[in-house]
């Protein structure tokens, strides 16, 4: 019924005394209160904060005759005390003749019960004077279906730990923040021993109320924010978040401590151990799926070695733990023994082939492995924080060698150097940059420094600090990677870079992925707008080479020009400029 509707029905009612006027709110014999009666949804009138008419259908809700309520009582008697400034504002807004939607309060009975309610009132005038009516609907048996719902597609209904629709939700959640923080995530795949042999034996009812035991015993033995799950039968996760693999440890001898005890259940003493095997972010996985399976590997692995234990995962289970550890003493023996060396890729003009530039490439010249590429220790350097010393020396060595070329007598280039996240956020990294320039004697102009979108993006308004400090000094900034991280447009104005580079993986494909042409062309074309230089890197085919040109690409790096080379191959490279004026 609309609001006219009531406000006609009640003007006619006025007289015959439906909720007030001198006479008893029973009295009246006319078709709309006997609607109103008979309703069963509770129906009131409300003025002055008060019940001026309550249908017998509200008074049994709330456990009052309806003469209880009338001009005694208003809907602030009748909710939780935290409840009641927001009905104040519901109230006050009918009453001002503004018109509300639906809502839901938890109301308390004349027993002190307490049911939700669904509540939808209305602007009226009663007797001449404002007034507003509504409706009250008990929710409660909705509210509980609801639950139960939620309840069947979360929770695992044997145990009532979140289940794993439930488990990849709150994984996925840790790893966003993981991720966005830098810091560890560890996930335990734990199984029970010979579990099969309880049910085998004493049956499924035992068995399940082992599990119930089980889990109720483990979640004592967990962090509030850590995440205890059931995946199903006897095996259970539990996902850590900021556990590095040392507090990993830890946390599976107390679960396995915790299992090994007895457990009295149905009349018979029990006890089992558990197998525990174990993921670590971010060198072990960074999704659900790949986390689950690698820490269920290395539990195999734990059941393989006798049970009862645990196993981080690894290629090679315990090989790659140690071969981590002699990775770490290794790279600080380079460092002390100047193990590193810089190769350099060429950075060539697409109008005219001048190779104006060069990307400062870190090499490990090992003794007797040879020579090692970067991913095979740059992630092991930044987990160690080595990287920031293994940075510095090629921030200072690159800045000598361009100033070598320069005496030699070749013309200026520029020199780009890459940035780790690590370093780049460390204290004092701008007067290594300066301390870098200073001794070698380079134009600040002549080195550029190459930040990723991620790197700038993380505490962006931190990092234009930086970013800006660099700039004044006189050195170039390039934002590499881009396109695959999140920059904001809004920051990207900001910040005072001078260059973007594409990157390769939207370069890989250019000749036949419309969609990284279309990327490519967006990234030059925003380039050229905001007044940047743009780079492609990674171009190794002829056919790369002329989409970019026809693009109008300023600059572009890879195998078609040349590999990273030695210091004395590239000057001769530079002697000589091979690419200029081919077509």
């Amino acid at each position: 019924m609309t609001v006219g509707a009531w406000e006609s029905a009640l003007g006619q009612e006025d007289s015959a005394g439906l909720a007030g006027g001198g006479r008893d709110a029973g009295h009246g014999d006319s078709p709309f209160r006997a609607a109103l009666e008979a309703a069963q949804v509770g129906i009131f009138i409300l003025q002055d904060s008060l019940f001026k008419y309550v249908n017998p259908h509200l008074g049994k809700l709330f456990g009052y005759e309806p003469m209880e309520m009338l001009n005694r009582m208003g809907p602030l008697d009748l909710v939780l005390p935290e409840q009641q400034g927001f009905l104040q504002e519901q109230m006050a807004a009918r009453a001002r003749g503004e018109p509300g939607e639906a809502y839901e309060l938890s109301a308390v009975r004349k027993d002190g019960s307490v049911f939700s309610v669904n509540i939808l009132g209305a602007p009226a005038s009663y007797n001449g004077r404002p007034a507003s009516v509504g409706t009250v609907v008990d929710v409660s048996d909705q509210k509980i279906a609801e639950q139960k719902i939620r309840e069947l597609a979360d929770f695992d209904v044997l145990t009532g730990l979140p289940n794993r629709r439930l488990l990849r939700d709150r994984v996925t959640q840790l790893l966003a923040t993981a991720e966005r923080q830098e810091t560890p995530l560890a996930v335990m795949f734990l199984d029970l021993d010979h579990f099969k042999r309880v049910n085998d034996s004493l049956g499924h009812s035992v068995g399940d109320e082992l599990l119930c035991a089980v889990a109720q015993r483990l979640g004592t033995a967990v962090r509030r924010v850590d995440t205890l799950a059931r995946l199903g039968g006897d095996e259970f996760i539990v996902a850590l978040p900021g556990t590095h693999a040392t507090d990993a440890a830890d946390v599976a001898r107390r679960l396995i401590d915790t299992c090994n005890h007895p457990y009295q259940v149905a009349g018979h003493e029990l006890i089992v151990t558990a197998s525990i095997g174990i993921s670590i972010v971010p060198q072990d996985g960074n999704d659900f799926e790949v986390l689950l399976r690698n820490a269920d590997a290395a539990m195999y692995k734990a059941k393989e070695l006798g049970r009862n234990t645990f196993q981080f995962y690894a290629a090679d289970m315990n090989t790659a733990t140690l071969e981590r550890l002699m990775m770490e003493s290794s790279l600080r023996r380079a460092l002390r023994s100047k193990e590193f060396v810089l190769h350099y890729q060429p950075l060539v003009s697409l109008q005219s082939g001048l190779i104006i530039g060069v990307e400062a490439l870190l090499r490990w010249q090992h003794p007797d492995l040879g020579l090692i590429m970067p991913d095979r220790f740059i992630q092991v350097a930044e987990e160690t924080g080595l990287i920031n010393p293994i940075g510095d020396w090629v921030l200072c060595e690159a800045c000598r060698q361009a100033q070598a070329w320069i005496d030699a007598g070749l013309p200026p280039l520029i020199m780009a150097v890459n940035v780790a996240p690590v370093q780049f956020r460390q204290n004092g990294f701008i007067d290594v940059v300066a301390g870098a320039l200073a001794a070698s004697g380079l134009a600040a102009s002549l080195l550029e420094l190459e930040v990723t979108e991620r790197t700038v993006m993380n505490d962006a308004d931190i990092n234009i600090g930086t970013l800006a400090a660099l700039h004044r000094m006189g050195v170039e900034l390039s934002l590499d990677d881009f396109g695959t991280g999140y920059s904001s447009l809004a920051y990207l104005k900001r910040f005072p870079v001078a260059k973007l580079k594409i990157d390769r993986s939207f370069v890989r494909d250019l000749e036949t992925d419309a969609d990284d042409q279309a990327i490519a062309s967006t990234i030059v074309s925003m380039g050229r707008n905001l007044r940047l230089t743009v780079l492609a890197e990674g171009v190794e085919t002829r056919q790369q080479l002329d989409l970019l040109r026809r693009m109008d690409c300023d600059m572009a790096q890879g195998f078609l020009f040349s590999r990273a080379l030695p210091a004395d191959d590239v000057a001769e490279l530079l002697r000589a400029q091979p690419f200029m004026n081919q077509e």
